[in-house]
């Protein structure tokens, strides 16, 4: 074979690997649409599937436009310039930065900040962080069913989707961000970088967005609101595990000029590794919440998500010996955690904070605590606690927290945050679209010698009395 079929060969490999693996983390997506969408109650379910559609098409948009500018251009910011990314020379090589084709520029103007589709690579890449960006966003969107405006919805998820988060990535998933080059900071699977982010961010916006109508009684104490598809809602998270292995797949780094794959951080890994240690989280999560929750359906189910995040940081490094534990401890304490939060008065509707807010705080801190003196590239500090530390409560605090609180009270202050409580209770499918996501249908009367079928709401077929 020539060298130019070789490299071709190998171009091709690599852009059918990160597309493929995105095309299967819009499984995410799906999920997320369906997991959501039994979540909520019958008569705001078309209404809760279209803000999650919404979710997809606007982060889409909008990382495009500006999301991946800030990856690109924030990972030395604020202590120097910044830099691109644009895979200039894939076959080069020497330290990560070269072999991943960063290049220097000055921050922030440069024309190179935008997704290159010439070189067959950036721009399978840029679709990746791409589904990132959008599964970051979909994260709020199941904590605030029910009751938030699609117009107000559609600000946080974009300020969350494609740029807190995003910072937070340029700072610590990047191999020239500052948390990893300066602090030694690692996340593999983001799980403090995109997780604890998001669940800090619905967190913030929760408090000023305030409970369902019903959610508690005249003594402040909790009341059980029911999916109107408990079904539906565990399928749905089956699909989003589905899309959580292809998330991970993702975040290797395979390029031509490699010998081997490895982490946005340049050390080795493999795919076995996820593939193991994935399932192994998968498994044990499922158990510990069962435990933990008393087999709650919910919970139980939502536990399998909690045990791959908290082991998320350093998938590539534990030992499957390591993974059941840490998984197991993470969802196991969880619903103790999503019970805590409706204690203290805030309806997360889905426990988004619980599984995906205080999980990936776990994951982060465990990094610290079982990989602490893990070796790095050269020059790059080992892996300690006190980074982790660190790393996690910036991206909780500094980009989670406070932006999500921020914006959603200004929004609040416009009167642009939440539905009137005429229209919560009437239902967001009637009040956004004028038609019930399950209508029934009432023979009328003959008309011109035919039966007429025409869908009315339970309320007009109700008998009189």
């Amino acid at each position: 074979m020539s060298p130019e079929s070789q490299a071709f060969l190998a171009s091709f490999v690599t852009e059918s690997y990160y597309y493929w693996a995105s095309v299967f983390m819009l499984l995410i997506h799906v999920g997320f649409l369906a997991y959501e969408g039994g979540a909520a109650r019958s008569k705001n379910v078309l209404a809760t599937m279209v803000k999650n559609l919404m979710t997809l098409s606007l982060v889409g948009l909008t990382f495009f436009y500006f999301g991946w500018w800030v990856y690109n251009a924030f990972p030395l910011f604020p202590l120097q310039g910044g830099i691109v990314g644009p895979w200039t020379d894939p076959a080069s090589e020497g330290i990560v930065g070269d072999v991943l084709g960063l290049v220097q520029a000055s921050y922030p103007w440069s024309p190179a900040l935008g997704p290159n589709i010439a070189d067959n690579l950036t721009g399978v890449f840029w679709f990746a962080f791409a589904l990132f960006s959008m599964t970051t966003a979909s994260i709020l969107s199941g904590a605030v069913i029910e009751r938030i405006k699609i117009g107000a919805y559609s600000i946080l998820a974009i300020v969350l989707g494609s740029f807190t988060w995003v910072v937070a990535a340029s700072w610590g998933w990047n191999p020239y961000g500052w948390m990893f080059t300066q602090l030694g900071y690692r996340d593999f699977g983001c799980a403090g970088l995109l997780h604890a982010v998001a669940g800090f961010f619905a967190l913030g916006v929760l408090i000023n967005l305030g409970p369902r109508i019903g959610k508690f009684d005249a003594q402040g104490n909790p009341r059980v609101i029911m999916p109107h598809n408990l079904p539906l809602t565990m399928v749905g998270l089956m699909l989003i595990f589905v899309g959580f292995y292809a998330f991970l797949a993702a975040c290797v780094i395979f390029v031509p000029g490699q010998t081997v794959a490895t982490t946005i951080y340049g050390t080795p890994m493999t795919l076995s590794s996820i593939g193991v240690n994935a399932t192994l989280a998968l498994s044990a999560g499922l158990v510990g919440a069962y435990m933990g929750s008393k087999a709650d359906p919910f919970y139980t189910i939502s536990g399998g998500l909690a045990g791959i995040i908290a082991v998320g940081g350093a998938m590539d490094l534990y030992s499957p010996a390591i993974i059941i534990p840490l998984a197991f401890i993470a969802a196991y304490t969880m619903p103790f955690v999503g019970n805590a939060v409706e204690k203290a008065g805030i309806d997360d509707a889905v426990g988004a904070f619980a599984v995906h807010g205080y999980c990936g705080v776990l994951g982060a801190l465990f990094v610290g605590i079982f990989a602490s003196g893990y070796p790095q590239p050269e020059g790059i500090p080992a892996i300690n606690l006190g980074a982790q530390i660190v790393g996690v409560s910036i991206c909780a605090l500094l980009l989670g927290f406070l932006p999500g609180y921020g914006v959603s009270f200004v929004l609040k202050k416009m009167g642009m945050l939440r539905v009137s409580q005429a229209e919560e209770i009437a239902g967001l499918d009637l009040s956004d679209f004028g038609i019930e996501g399950y209508p029934e249908y009432s023979i009328l009367p003959e008309q011109n010698g035919h039966p007429s079928m025409t869908p009315v709401s339970m309320a007009e077929a109700a008998p009189k009395v």
